[in-house]
């Protein structure tokens, strides 16, 4: 892992913090709109609750977190995410992954254009279907690619791969993504979301770093099916992965 965060790295510190890619749909025009005080990290912090055994993720912002959402593309290419992400030191198969390389990141997404949350319904409308907007959480397991200045993108599979293991609440799409359904939580600068120990198999003690960031959807077969295209911000400045848990 240490290798592929070198690497990571590399390419963020000699590319800017922000970057972008002609392969992306979307106009640097909408990719700076989001780009706004809502998304500019001053803290990220991970603590655990022992008397609740729980672990939080807060990030706090200098704008408004979770105010600012993506504009729908219409479409599934080219459709936009926007994220608040976690990397971390735990292990894919600490959250129900099988035994698979990459980086596991704790990501609170928005994305207008699709719905991938199938057993929960985030904004309490009784329609399972229609939350992709609403800001939600997923573990993805992040792979380096080179073919998007981001450098990172969900690591895939093949579908006819039988050997692939997911964790029960993954929304079915041939990629390592979950969609745990845990709440987030928005109180002016700060998102916060509580993760009971046990569905990180109980493992508490972990580091991590804060990242805001851009990404697409691509139906393209020459790029990533998800992939970062922009960088906003890694609040380490080097995606060391430096902070760790706090035990409370």
């Amino acid at each position: 892992m240490r290798t592929l965060l070198s690497s990571l790295a590399l390419i963020i510190m000699s590319t800017g913090i922000v970057s972008t890619s002609n392969a992306q749909q979307a106009s640097k025009k909408e990719i700076a709109r989001l780009n706004t005080a809502d998304m500019n990290l001053s803290r990220a912090e991970v603590s655990y609750k022992k008397e609740l055994d729980l672990l939080v993720f807060e990030m706090r912002v200098e704008g408004t977190a979770g105010n600012t959402t993506p504009e729908p593309a219409g479409q599934m290419n080219g459709a936009p995410v926007l994220g608040y992400v976690f990397p971390t030191t735990l292990s894919p198969e600490d959250v129900g992954f099988g035994s698979v390389e990459g980086i596991l990141a704790f990501a609170v997404t928005s994305h207008p254009d699709f719905d991938d949350t199938p057993l929960w319904d985030e904004n309490n409308d009784r329609n399972y279907e229609n939350d992709g907007s609403t800001f939600h959480t997923h573990w993805v397991v992040l792979e380096e690619n080179e073919h998007i200045p981001g450098g990172l993108a969900v690591k895939e599979f093949r579908k006819e791969n039988q050997s692939v293991v997911l964790p029960p609440t993954n929304p079915g799409m041939p990629m390592y993504l979950d969609s745990p359904g845990f709440s987030v939580v928005f109180r002016n600068h700060t998102l916060k979301v509580a993760v009971p120990a046990q569905r990180v198999n109980s493992e508490t003690s972990f580091n991590y770093d804060g990242v805001a960031a851009y990404m697409e959807v691509s139906t393209n077969s020459n790029q990533p099916m998800l992939g970062v295209y922009t960088v906003y911000e890694v609040l380490s400045g080097d995606l060391t992965l430096p902070y760790s848990v706090q035990q409370q």
